[in-house]
């Protein structure tokens, strides 16, 4: 006899195929969409160029950067450059925090400008990215460069401030043509006794007279030039070449002041901006370097704008152990559009504020200064003279 299938009665099996045509089916969760990534590209004027010698500034190497979205700190970033009609590597680097990263590269090869592009390695779940190609000659010819090859300072260069001047801090210092020299192929700018006051000593007062020290110290002659009346520009790249004294007493600056910056009263347009100022490294305080920008009050000082100051560690910018802010030279530039200024030195960012841009033209200006408030540093008058060197200077217009 043969034995029988078990079989549900025909009621049971449509309730039982119903609920298996309604009940949800399970499957593997979705996966979140990949985000979007974006990249910023941005090539600049030669603005790198560290060495112990003075150097020809088209020789200089430019900078490219870029910014990737999303910020993934530590994403490999190749720069690649076109060569025979292929993409190869020129450089590596990561990106920082902020999904930036910053690459030194020639701006001529055999002569000729060349194509830079970025592309971001794939990263966990993002891959790989790579930005529009730009020319390394981006920026064009600088409107304004100075190579100071002559024997003597060229006729774009005037002598600021030949005067002593409490009203600026400077009761016991002036500047004078005599503290400025064109040698070898560099600036000097120096800080002098001056020859015509060695008999008497200054004790340095406030614009009404009164003392603002207890010491007195020689009086001094600073290197202060400008090309207030010569050239000035609005948004751009503005950059120096430059090596400082090690001693502090002065400070070695290149910076900016607006047109038609006026002598008697506080000037209501523009700002100065400070590219660069170094005080020295001894007596064991730290390098002090800052760069800082003083928007010019619109009617009364009180309204003046500050942004920047000394920078953090700056000698975590030098290139190596043995590289000095004394012994080399190094590009100290500041890129200013109508949205922001990021300063550099040799490319390396430094500050990067979208607070107090001057919307006026700025001229240049080159100077190593001895404020009151710094002559007691020195460690004694006779370490006199100090010098800083300008190996060159160059402005840019922003492209159009």
């Amino acid at each position: 006899m043969r034995a029988r299938r078990a079989t549900l009665p025909p009621v049971l099996s449509s309730v039982l195929l119903a609920l298996l045509l309604v009940a949800p089916q399970t499957s593997a969760a979705p996966r979140s969409p990949v985000p979007t990534q974006r990249v910023r590209i941005e090539v600049l004027p030669p603005i790198a160029q560290m060495g112990a010698l003075p150097a020809d500034p088209s020789r200089a190497e430019t900078v490219v950067t870029a910014a990737f979205r999303p910020h993934v700190r530590g994403r490999p970033v190749l720069l690649e450059r076109k060569q025979d009609g292929a993409w190869v590597t020129a450089r590596r680097s990561r990106q920082d925090a902020g999904g930036r990263v910053t690459f030194t590269a020639p701006r001529l090869v055999g002569g000729r400008a060349v194509a830079y592009r970025v592309i971001a390695a794939a990263y966990g779940r993002l891959p790989e990215k790579s930005s529009a190609p730009v020319r390394s000659t981006a920026w064009g010819s600088p409107a304004f460069v100075d190579t100071f090859d002559g024997a003597a300072l060229g006729s774009a260069w005037q002598h600021r401030i030949q005067f002593y001047n409490p009203w600026g801090g400077r009761a016991c210092s002036k500047g004078d043509p005599s503290a400025v020299v064109v040698a070898g192929g560099t600036l000097r700018l120096s800080v002098l006794a001056d020859p015509a006051r060695t008999s008497e000593t200054c004790l340095p007062t406030d614009a009404d007279g009164n003392p603002t020290s207890s010491d007195s110290y020689t009086w001094r002659l600073n290197g202060h030039v400008s090309t207030q009346h010569s050239f000035d520009f609005q948004y751009g790249v503005a950059a120096a070449r430059m090596r400082f004294p090690q001693a502090q007493g002065q400070h070695g600056a290149f910076w900016l002041q607006p047109r038609g910056l006026l002598d008697d009263r506080p000037t209501p347009w523009g700002a100065e901006i400070d590219v660069i100022e170094y005080y020295g490294a001894q007596n064991g305080v730290r390098t002090r370097m800052s760069s800082t920008v003083h928007q010019h009050p619109a009617a009364s000082p009180a309204s003046t704008q500050t942004v920047g100051g000394p920078l953090t560690d700056p000698d975590r910018y030098l290139e190596s152990r043995t590289d000095r802010w004394w012994r080399n030279f190094h590009v100290f530039s500041v890129e200013w559009t109508p949205r922001e200024y990021v300063f550099r030195i040799d490319g390396q960012e430094t500050l990067r504020t979208s607070r107090g841009v001057s919307h006026h033209p700025e001229f240049l200006i080159l100077s190593l200064l001895s404020s009151d408030f710094e002559l007691g540093r020195l460690g004694g008058d006779e370490r006199l003279p100090q010098h800083a060197d300008v190996d060159w200077v160059a402005a840019w217009p922003l492209p159009r």
